[in-house]
């Protein structure tokens, strides 16, 4: 079996610019078409999908027939050797066309990047990922349970050892398509005896698991999601655990990824709501001899938000790739605090920025019957700040920002 180069078993390939794209990375073209085909899908099926509050089916078939779910994994592999920006922009053409969509690419393109980063040497893992290029498995999460709700550092139900064989039994408040993934990716105690945030995290395929029903989804937005609850009863190899701790992981890699993957997916819905403002006033204008409607300065406000939401995202890019490397870098106040911050900045100026839309629209994106229809973008955004709720991230921002020093100087 094929290792990968000497050097990248333990990182994240990350490109922002396409001048410094590696060689195995796909021209940017071609992922920009299959994405433009697989957004086409969506979009077709999208106000089907929200209404019926069901898995995003065929949406995500075209996903997989243009091979998008392994793109970050390396060529050796079997994947497209692409960097995080590539993901993020998958993201953010999924947003403009189904919401539901893009956050279960989002979601899965986080696991992958979780596992590409701290798999090490471990064989199962490895084919694992060639696995998932070769069948476009989809990975979904189980991080949260219980009483502990959206604390993801710390965990109820602890890994069962017995030899080299291992079970897990957990109440999974919340696994987002769940039910129609081919693997789950889930936390865990270390063991029965471990301190609740001393935590791992495990790969269990289709085959390895069983899931029980316990909460049902049915929710405002992002319907499609399918984000049910689960009494999860799994087994395998102990090698299906990430060598890693979780404390790393959670750190180095699930975090920053989340919420940039999850700050392009509220983009891509920005963009979609602002795009149905802009047909809007335009249709108005021509209507009117030229004359713009009252909303037009509506629709500048939205224009102008987007504008801001998509460069804070890029801001936290160029800086996740310049410390991608940096262990230290990753693990230091000042860079998690922009993390967190930035899931909280960026969620807040979507919803805003697709509010201005509606009002850009008036009346007729108020209606759920027309061609300027602004509602479903508006019910889908409005679950950005309550995903890992912007309240208890600025509660624990401030405690750490009493540690730091108020800059002395606007720039450096």
């Amino acid at each position: 079996m094929t290792r990968p180069q000497a050097g990248r078993k333990n990182t994240l390939t990350l490109q922002v610019g396409a001048d410094n794209r590696p060689e195995s990375v796909p021209a940017s073209g071609d992922l920009k078409s299959r994405t433009e085909a697989a957004a086409a899908v969506a979009a077709a099926n999208a106000a089907r999908v929200d209404r019926d509050a069901r898995f995003p089916e065929e949406a995500i078939t075209a996903v997989r027939a243009q091979r998008l779910l392994g793109i970050m994994v390396p060529r050796e592999l079997g994947g497209d050797g692409a960097g995080l920006s590539d993901v993020v922009d998958v993201c953010y053409g999924l947003g403009r066309a189904c919401s539901s969509t893009a956050m279960i690419y989002a979601m899965h393109q986080i696991m992958v990047a979780c596992v590409l980063r701290h798999r090490g040497n471990n064989a199962w893992h490895e084919r694992l990922l060639r696995r998932l290029c070769a069948e476009q498995l989809l990975l979904a999460s189980s991080t949260t349970e219980g009483k502990g709700g959206g604390n993801v550092r710390s965990s109820e139900a602890p890994i069962e050892r017995s030899g080299s064989r291992i079970s897990l039994e957990r109440r999974a408040t919340v696994i987002s398509y769940g039910a129609d993934a081919d693997a789950i990716v889930t936390t865990a105690r270390r063991a029965a005896d471990a301190a609740a945030s001393d935590q791992v995290l495990a790969v269990f395929l289709k085959e390895d698991y069983s899931l029980e029903p316990l909460v049902a989804w049915d929710t405002l937005g992002m319907r499609g999601t399918c984000s049910a609850g689960f009494t999860l009863r799994a087994g395998g190899d102990s090698d299906q655990i990430l060598p890693e701790p979780y404390e790393l992981i959670h750190v180095q890699t699930m975090t920053p990824v989340a919420h940039l993957t999850w700050a392009s997916v509220w983009a891509g819905v920005a963009a979609g709501a602002v795009e149905r403002a802009q047909f809007f006033i335009r249709n108005a204008a021509r209507q009117a001899s030229g004359q713009l409607p009252p909303g037009a300065a509506h629709y500048t406000r939205a224009t102008s938000s987007l504008l801001t939401l998509r460069g804070v995202v890029a801001a936290l890019l160029r800086r996740f790739e310049q410390a991608s490397h940096d262990q230290a870098a990753l693990a230091s106040l000042d860079f998690q605090t922009m993390v967190n911050l930035t899931k909280v900045e960026a969620s807040e100026l979507a919803v805003s920025t697709v509010m201005s839309a509606l009002r850009a629209c008036g009346l007729s994106g108020y209606r759920n019957d027309g061609e300027f229809s602004v509602g479903r973008y508006l019910r889908d955004v409005l679950s950005s700040p309550i995903m890992i709720n912007n309240d208890r991230i600025l509660a624990n921002a401030a405690a750490a920002s009493l540690m730091s020093a108020v800059p002395g100087s606007l720039i450096g």
